[in-house]
C-alpha cells in the first residue's frame, strides 16, 4: 500500500508543470542594470614603445553600418593616446573591397589587420593566407562569440564578445515582463557571423528556463532588410496574433520591423542588441522598442585596439573584449543622450582604465 502512495505521488509530481525560471532571469537583468565597470583584460604595459615601428590597419564589415563606424572611431581615437599608425579602410559590404583592404595594407607595410565587426573572414582565406607570409598579423574584434565560436586556425588571433549572454539578457526580458509566457518572434542575418551566437542564446534560454515560451526564427539577410523585414515581420504577426515579443538579433532591424508591428495592429514589443543610437531614440520616444542591451563602441574600440597591441608587442594573447552588457529601458535611456549616441551612458571608466594600463596617461 505503501508503495503505491509512494508511487502515486510521484505521479502527481511527474505531471505538475514546470515553472519558468523567474528569479534567475530577474538575477540576471539586476545584474546587467548596473553601470559597466572597467576590468583590465591584462597587465600594464609601454604601450608607446612597443607600438613606436608598428601599424593597425582596420576593415570593417560596413563603413555605412553605423555600428562598424563607432568601432572604427574607438579604434582611432585609442591609437591617437598611443601615438602609432591606424587606418580605417572604407568598404560598403562588398567582398571585393575587403579583398582590396588586404592588398592595400600589405602593400603599405602595415603591421596588422584587424576584420572588424562581424565581417566573415572565411570569405577571404587566401587573401588572409597570401597577408600572413607577407609578415602581416591578421586578427579580428567584435566577430565570433568568446564562448562557443572557435576562432579559425587561418587567423591569428581574435579578440571576442560574450554574444550568448546579450541573447539571454534579451529573453530574460522577455520572459520577466510576460511572467513566462512568451511567444517570440527571433529574427537575424545568418549570414553575419555573430548571428548564430545570439540565435540559439535566445532560443536556448527560453526553451531551458522557460517551458510555456515558444519562439519562432526568420533569416533575413542584412541586403535584404529595406525590402524583406517589413513584410516578413508583418506576415508573421498577422499569421500568429498572439506573438508578444520580436527579438531582432541586431537593433539597426528595429526600423523595419516597428512598421509592421503597427500595420498588423500587434501589441508585440521589441527587445534587442546593440545600442544603437536611433533605436534608444526609438526607445525614448515610442512605445514599440521596450529595451535594448547596449555596450559602448567606443570601448569596443579601445579595447579591440588593446588585444592587437598585446599581440604585437609579444605579450599574453587577450580572447574576450572587457567590454561589458547593458540594458537601456524606459528609467534609464535618457542617460545616453538626446539624441542618443554610441557611447553616452555606459560612463567612461575604460578610457582613464586603458590610458593607465598603456601607460600614457
Amino acid at each position: 500500500m505503501k508503495k503505491l502512495a509512494l508511487t502515486a505521488a510521484a505521479a502527481a509530481l511527474c505531471a505538475t508543470p514546470a515553472l519558468a525560471d523567474l528569479d534567475a532571469a530577474r538575477a540576471l537583468l539586476e545584474r546587467y542594470s548596473q553601470l559597466p565597470e572597467f576590468t583590465p583584460p591584462g597587465p600594464a604595459f609601454d604601450a608607446r614603445a612597443c607600438m613606436a615601428d608598428q601599424s593597425i590597419f582596420v576593415i570593417g564589415l560596413s563603413s555605412a553600418n553605423p555600428f562598424n563606424v563607432a568601432i572604427s572611431q574607438g579604434m582611432l581615437e585609442a591609437a591617437g593616446h598611443v601615438g602609432f599608425r591606424i587606418r580605417d579602410w572604407e568598404t560598403q559590404l562588398d567582398p571585393s573591397q575587403w579583398v582590396q583592404g588586404i592588398n592595400t595594407a600589405v602593400a603599405e607595410g602595415f603591421s596588422l589587420i584587424d576584420l572588424q565587426g562581424g565581417l566573415p573572414p572565411e570569405f577571404l582565406v587566401p587573401q588572409i593566407m597570401e597577408a600572413r607570409e607577407a609578415g602581416v598579423l591578421v586578427t579580428s574584434t567584435h566577430n565570433w562569440d568568446a564562448t562557443t565560436q572557435e576562432v579559425p586556425e587561418f587567423m591569428d588571433g581574435a579578440a571576442n564578445t560574450d554574444y550568448v549572454t546579450m541573447g539571454e539578457i534579451m529573453a530574460a526580458w522577455a520572459m520577466v515582463q510576460t511572467d513566462g509566457q512568451v511567444n517570440a518572434l527571433v529574427l537575424g542575418p545568418d549570414e553575419i557571423t555573430p548571428t548564430a551566437p545570439l540565435r540559439d542564446a535566445i532560443i536556448g534560454y527560453l526553451r531551458d528556463n522557460c517551458p510555456d515560451c515558444t519562439t519562432s526564427y526568420i533569416n533575413v539577410p542584412f541586403n535584404d532588410w529595406a525590402t524583406q523585414m517589413q513584410p516578413a515581420v508583418q506576415n508573421a504577426l498577422l499569421a500568429d496574433p498572439s506573438i508578444n515579443y520580436v527579438l531582432p538579433v541586431y537593433d539597426s532591424m528595429s526600423q523595419f520591423i516597428a512598421p509592421a508591428i503597427q500595420i498588423a495592429g500587434s501589441n508585440a514589443k521589441i527587445v534587442s542588441f546593440n545600442g544603437t543610437p536611433f533605436v534608444l531614440d526609438m526607445l525614448r520616444e515610442g512605445d514599440i522598442v521596450e529595451m535594448i542591451v547596449g555596450e559602448s563602441l567606443g570601448w569596443v574600440g579601445y579595447a579591440g585596439v588593446d588585444a592587437n597591441m598585446r599581440l604585437l608587442c609579444g605579450l599574453d594573447p587577450v580572447g574576450t573584449l572587457n567590454t561589458p552588457a547593458y540594458i537601456f529601458s524606459k528609467e534609464n535611456v535618457e542617460t545616453a543622450g538626446v539624441p542618443a549616441s554610441y557611447n553616452d551612458g555606459y560612463g567612461d571608466s575604460h578610457i582613464a582604465g586603458f590610458k593607465a594600463l598603456w601607460g600614457v596617461e
